[in-house]
């Protein structure tokens, strides 16, 4: 038991709910999300949430909670919000629970998946198995047994839910509650390891028989981070209610809600940190709260005080990166858009179909939206379509895309060119600049896959990189008219003692019999006909360099203004 009048310990990676409490773990009660839950009436609930939003704890109470146990749960839930409501109490300690957790189900191969998704229904058949023998035939003891040992037919894996939910009923005389922790998880890796299609089959079949029409079943909680798609895994599941992002319910379960970040900030002694704190990690839009990540808060609180992206996973990041490798022109656009801190206006849709990602660029903003990395505001009905605009939410946020557009960047070109070629930029080296960009485009192009005087998608390779490398020292303007082969970056630095630098891209259009020399050119004149230099003159800059660079083909052409 937790030794009361004791200074809290600080849960990091803590996400089993008796632990937190018995091991004086400092925590936001969340514990009304129970209320909510039975007052909903909902027999399978689906709530996506971004990963480190606090789902398995959820979970982990909403099992210690509702569970027949040897042994009374009700301690753990002495003083918080839930006591005040008798009616909800007394369901404490009254059910069989099946808890399952996917979250590390996480493979390269689907055989491996399969296994350990295996290995995972077959433990919580083990932690029954004591219990539910003594009402089970020798039939159904052997089939328990074969899950347990790893042995069974996929039939029978596929039916272990809906089973386990009957066994469970039969020797309790009452119906079953099901939560299941990161149910996507293996369907995530699966898509990114090529094995979605058989993932995904399996989980079909898994769910379906033990979500729909199990008459076993009192209600379900499941949660993932996205809604996969309904004919992709919950087919004719006419009984599920989803609760995403862009819902109200439970829209301040999941986050650290402004009053729970102020109270545990000023808990540690960190309540004059509040301002950037909220800059730094605030600003997820949950239905109609603004949240924050309570990964990010619990690991601030941890390293004393210390601003820093704590919200980070490769494999996570990896996925970014090969969608914005794979993302269409128009896309790269916006994404320049959102990295400057603007927003951009899209359709939302709550169920992602994942192959559909390679494809269809409305499919990646809706990923981008759940998975964490954008945030939404005025969400609203549009005749029949759902809109919102996304935005990045916070600074932590912001420094995980500069860094995957930076690293995508130059994981694609030359490093060492590319950073040369920058420091020439910076320092106000217009012939090193020329030199070092007339060479590398005319290897990076190669990279493009560049064909005849369209090099548009170089053009924004080039821009997004840019911006990412130098955001910490320029602010950075763009301006394009999609279609014209033009392109032009204005870049503001922030000590005004260092040079203002604009770049005008332009195709040669040889249908108007243009040189390379006639087109760089005429990016020279675009600069002037903006009048950059008068605007940048405006701000204090002494020195302004402006630099108009033409392409043909994988031949690039560097003039200085």
């Amino acid at each position: 038991m937790a030794e009361y009048g004791k200074k809290k310990q600080i849960p990091v990676g803590i996400d089993d709910f008796e632990r937190l409490v018995e091991g004086n773990y400092y925590f936001a009660d969340k514990s009304l999300l129970i209320k909510e839950l039975l007052d909903s009436g909902a027999v399978v609930t689906l709530i996506p949430r971004p990963r480190r939003f606090g789902k398995t704890l959820n979970l982990s109470m909403l099992r210690y909670f509702f569970e027949k146990s040897e042994g009374s749960r009700g301690h753990l839930f002495k003083g918080l919000k839930l006591e005040q409501y008798p009616d909800c109490m007394k369901h404490q300690g009254q059910y069989p629970v099946i808890w399952l957790t996917f979250k590390d189900v996480k493979t390269d191969e689907w055989e491996v998946c399969y296994e350990k998704t295996c290995k995972v229904i077959g433990s919580e058949f083990k932690r029954h198995f004591d219990v539910i023998s003594r009402s089970l035939s020798e039939l159904e003891v052997q089939h328990v047994q074969k899950i347990i040992a790893g042995t069974a037919s996929r039939a029978l894996y596929e039916n272990a839910l809906l089973d386990l939910s009957l066994y469970l009923e039969r020797t309790y005389k009452t119906r079953v509650m099901i939560f299941i922790d990161e149910y996507d998880a293996p369907i995530h890796a699966g898509y990114l390891k090529g094995y979605y299609n058989e993932v995904v089959s399996f989980m079909r079949g898994f769910m379906g028989a033990g979500l729909k029409g199990n008459s076993a079943l009192n209600f379900s909680v499941l949660t993932g981070i996205l809604r996969v798609a309904k004919e992709s895994i919950f087919s004719g599941m006419n009984n599920l209610e989803v609760c995403s992002l862009v819902r109200k319910n439970y829209d301040d379960k999941f986050g650290f809600l402004e009053d729970e970040v102020a109270a545990m900030l000023s808990y540690f002694g960190l309540e004059n940190q509040q301002d950037e704190v909220r800059a730094w990690y605030n600003g997820y839009q949950s239905g109609s709260f603004k949240v924050y990540n309570p990964w990010s808060i619990i690991n601030l609180v941890k390293n004393g005080g210390e601003l820093q992206a704590y919200w980070v996973n490769t494999s996570d990041n990896a996925l970014i990166k090969d969608l914005l490798r794979k993302s269409s022109i128009r896309m790269k656009e916006e994404l320049e858009i959102i990295i400057k801190g603007g927003k951009v206006t899209k359709p939302l849709q709550e169920n992602i179909v994942m192959p559909d990602l390679d494809a269809n660029d409305e499919v990646v903003w809706i990923f981008l939206l759940f998975c964490g990395y954008l945030t939404f505001e005025n969400y609203r009905l549009e005749g029949r379509t759902r809109m919102a605009e996304l935005s990045v939410p916070n600074e932590e946020v912001m420094q995980v895309y500069e860094t995957s557009f930076k690293n995508w960047f130059e994981s694609s070109v030359n490093r060492g060119e590319f950073q040369r070629m920058l420091e020439n930029l910076v320092a106000g080296q217009p012939e090193s600049f020329k030199k070092n960009f007339e060479r590398f485009s005319l290897t990076t192009l190669s990279y493009f896959d560049i064909q005849g005087d369209q090099p548009e998608l170089f053009y924004h390779a080039l821009v997004l990189g840019m911006l990412a490398s130098l955001s910490n020292s320029y602010d950075v303007r763009s301006n394009r008219e999609s279609g014209y082969g033009r392109y032009d970056v204005v870049f503001i630095p922030k000590d005004h003692s260092k040079p203002g630098i604009v770049l005008e891209f332009k195709a040669v259009d040889l249908d108007k019999k243009e040189t390379l020399e006639i087109a760089a050119k005429k990016a020279l004149k675009q600069i002037e006909d903006n009048k950059y230099e008068t605007e940048l003159r405006a701000l204090g800059l002494k020195k302004i360099l402006k630099l108009g660079i033409a392409f043909l083909g994988k031949e690039s052409l560097v003039l200085i203004g």
